[in-house]
């Protein structure tokens, strides 16, 4: 019989764990390549490393550029010894239609071959007449050299001196056998490689190895100048059909198209002939692709439109040459320089060609316009800057921007109104309204009367026409309708003021029609425009003939062409059948234009500038009076007049002569008459107002 045991305590003797440890062999060795794979890659790593490309790519075009240089002499060998040259030259003329030069190059090859058969005939009789030549020579030498030694023996009594001269003569064609002979071996060596020497030079001066041999900067054309045949291969392939075809056609004289390749400043000028059936416009419309068939940024080709029919005349910058900054401006560097409204000419800036370019500024209204911060107001004081160096010439100025720019202007214009806001547009205004009584004015003096220029500056003239304030009578300030006060100022300045030398000049940017109206843009004799950003806006900038005659002020580079503008006036020089001129302007900074104006005003007596007043204020007629005669000791009363009528309209407006003398007759500053005129004295005028100052004093202290 089985028993059961049952053990009541827990057996402590446990099992001990088993932890088993798995050991993973380490990975085999990869199987060594075999040895045409490891000479395979190496091979493969030489071939495509870049100094191994470099140096297949230099090899094989020196060794291109003899073969190049070897076709080329070749063929200018074969165009020297026959009619080629003509042939070619009469083919490119009947395909472009011009017979009568096809004609003169066929008489002239007609020429060359009748020369050529004389010279062949020539030698058939050369041979003979060189024989007889060569044997009569040496007779002659013989016989002078016996002659010589004879002369030698009567002088010396030596009878042997006779052949002395003979055989000296027979030593010397020895000694040059012998120095043939020496030579000989090693010319013959080394002739070969100086004539592969010779046709490597021809081939690297012409570039005639492939494109991909060449070098980056060569094949880019960095630094490339411009030739003809790089001008026909630019036309060539500027997508014309007809252009196309009509090259092809001339074979390798494509070139008669071209005029001479001119150097015009900073770069080359060439006008170009068109084939029958190519119009000008198909080339100017792609100006970009033509700028880089010629290696050029667009910037640096200019499409222009000569007297010529059917022709183009291509200004093209060397590279990078628009980029470099011009010289200061004659107004900076020349201290004594001064100015004539009438006959001189101010000094803006220069042409592409690096020509000076200087603008007439008599009786011409003037507008400027442009992208904001392009140098539109550095360009528009320039001129004024210039101009004030005539002390006849009068200044009212409109900042309607008013960071300080035309800040110089105190104490050189008459009127200085500066700030952007809605006051500050109404007093322009206003200072625009009193211009057009004083054109009026002069209109109406006796035929004959000279004035001098009165010339009314508004920068940021768009401020002024998209004010939307309106005066008590409703009407409005800007705008550009009928009862705009700004926009029907400005039409009657352009409409009348030329004729008396009241002159518009108005800076703008942006310009659309809505701040800058039709009526008033046209009305411009002078228009010029920095960087804008449509065709649309060059033609508001510059009139419809500038932008077909090839203005593109839109195509200028904002920012990098800063201060570049397109010029359409007859007060500059722009090249016959052109109808705009571009002109990279002089920069003056603020500083120097400081200078500038200090010396115009060291020009003038003095001159009281009226500023930007609060309206609705008491007045005091006798310490304005005093303000606005100034630094000058006599003012005539009319002038007096003016200037309290410009300080403020609501207060002296209406004034007659018979106002201001009865003010001056009550303070005991009288006016008195000095040179035929009424003057008001300014010690009088002082004199009474410190005479009242210490009677109110003494007032006081009472």
């Amino acid at each position: 019989m089985t028993e059961n045991v049952v053990h009541l305590h827990k057996d402590t003797n446990e099992p001990a764990t088993v932890t088993t440890l798995t050991v993973v062999p380490e990975p085999a060795p990869p199987a060594p390549l075999p040895l045409w794979v490891r000479s395979g890659r190496a091979v493969k790593h030489v071939i495509t490393h870049d100094h191994t490309k470099t140096t297949a790519r230099a090899a094989a075009r020196h060794s291109l550029y003899v073969v190049g240089g070897a076709r080329i002499v070749g063929r200018r060998a074969w165009d020297g010894r026959t009619a080629a040259r003509y042939e070619r030259y009469m083919r490119t003329a009947e395909a472009a239609g011009n017979m009568e030069l096809a004609a003169e190059w066929e008489e002239r090859g007609q020429r060359y071959r009748d020369a050529r058969h004389r010279r062949r005939m020539d030698l058939l009789t050369s041979p003979i007449d060189a024989a007889k030549g060569i044997a009569a020579g040496t007779g002659m030498g013989i016989g002078g050299l016996v002659a010589l030694g004879i002369v030698m023996a009567i002088a010396t009594k030596d009878v042997s001196d006779v052949v002395t001269p003979l055989m000296a003569a027979v030593d010397f064609i020895n000694l040059l056998i012998w120095i043939v002979q020496v030579v000989w071996g090693p010319a013959i060596t080394i002739g070969p490689f100086l004539a592969l020497l010779a046709l490597w030079a021809v081939g690297s001066k012409q570039h005639a190895a492939p494109a991909w041999a060449l070098p980056a900067n060569i094949k880019n054309g960095e630094g490339e100048p411009i030739t003809p045949s790089i001008v026909i291969k630019a036309l060539r392939d500027l997508g014309v059909a007809p252009l196309r075809n009509a090259i092809k056609e001339m074979g390798d004289a494509g070139a008669s198209m071209l005029g001479p390749i001119r150097i015009a400043g900073c770069g080359v000028e060439v006008d170009v002939t068109l084939p029958s059936g190519v119009s000008t416009i198909e080339v100017q419309n792609r100006r970009r692709k033509l700028a880089e068939n010629l290696t050029r940024h667009e910037h640096e080709v200019f499409i222009m439109i000569p007297v010529a029919a059917r022709t183009v005349r291509l200004w093209i910058a060397d590279s990078g040459a628009l980029d470099e900054p011009i010289g200061p401006s004659p107004l900076v560097t020349d201290e004594t320089m001064t100015a004539d409204y009438a006959k001189g000419r101010a000094p803006w800036g220069q042409d592409l060609r690096g020509d000076a370019a200087s603008l007439s500024l008599f009786q011409r209204h003037l507008l400027i316009t442009g992208l904001s911060n392009q140098g539109k107001t550095a360009a528009l004081r320039s001129l004024a800057l210039w101009l004030a160096l005539d002390r006849t010439v009068e200044f009212w100025v409109g900042d309607l921007k008013g960071v300080g720019d035309w800040a110089m202007c105190d104490g050189l214009a008459t009127r200085l109104i500066q700030g952007p806001t809605d006051e500050h547009v109404i007093q322009v205004t206003e200072m625009l309204e009193d211009a057009v009584e004083e054109m009026n004015r002069r209109i109406q003096a006796p035929p004959g009367t000279q004035f001098p220029a009165l010339i009314v500056i508004v920068d940021e003239a768009q401020v002024a026409f998209m004010c939307p304030a309106k005066d008590e009578a409703k009407r409005p300030y800007g705008g550009s309708k009928a009862n705009s006060r700004y926009f029907m100022a400005v039409r009657k300045i352009h409409n009348q003021g030329r004729a008396v030398n009241v002159l518009m000049w108005q800076g703008t940017q942006d310009p659309t029609n809505e701040n800058l109206p039709k009526l008033v843009r046209e009305g411009a004799h002078t228009r010029a425009s920095l960087a804008l950003g449509t065709e649309s806006q060059a033609r508001m900038a510059l009139g419809d003939k500038a932008v077909d005659g090839g203005a593109a002020p839109n195509l200028l580079r904002p920012g990098l062409d800063k201060g570049t503008v397109v010029v359409a006036s007859d007060g500059i020089a722009i090249p016959a059948g052109q109808s705009s001129i571009t002109v990279r302007t002089h920069y003056i900074s603020t500083e120097d234009a400081t200078a500038i104006a200090d010396r115009a005003k060291a020009l003038r007596d003095g001159v009281t500038t009226l500023t930007l007043i609060e309206r609705g204020e008491d007045r005091d007629p006798l310490a304005d009076i005093a303000s606005v005669l100034g630094d000058k000791s006599r003012v005539r009363t009319k002038d007096v007049l003016a200037r309290l009528a410009a300080l403020s309209t609501d207060a002296y407006g209406g004034w007659s002569f018979i106002d201001l003398k009865r003010v001056l007759d009550d303070a005991g500053a009288e006016p008195h008459k000095s040179d035929g005129v009424m003057v008001v004295s300014r010690d009088r005028v002082l004199r009474s107002l410190a005479n009242r100052d210490d009677e109110g004093s003494a007032s006081a202290e009472g």
